[in-house]
């Protein structure tokens, strides 16, 4: 591989915001936050609104998923200019 033209890919925490679940992956993803986790080592945070222990297909649970202002944050971020 090139030097310098390549992502770095590292371990990286990803925190589900409903019910504070979390997991380490390897991910080339940019955050400014940081975590310390149980093991006493900084991760990178990524926090998600949804992940698989609170979508109610993976839950089997009829709950309802909080998704206001998802229209207006799209609407905003890809408007004409």
């Amino acid at each position: 591989m090139k030097q310098g033209i390549h992502p770095e890919y590292r371990e990286v925490v990803f925190q589900d915001l409903s019910n504070n679940f979390k997991f380490i992956t390897r991910s080339t993803v940019k955050t400014p936050d940081s975590i310390t986790m149980e093991d006493g080592k900084t991760y990178p945070l990524v926090k998600l609104e949804v992940s698989s222990a609170s979508h109610p297909f993976y839950t089997g649970q009829k709950i309802f998923v909080d998704t206001a202002g998802r229209v207006e944050k799209f609407n905003k971020r890809y408007q004409k200019k």
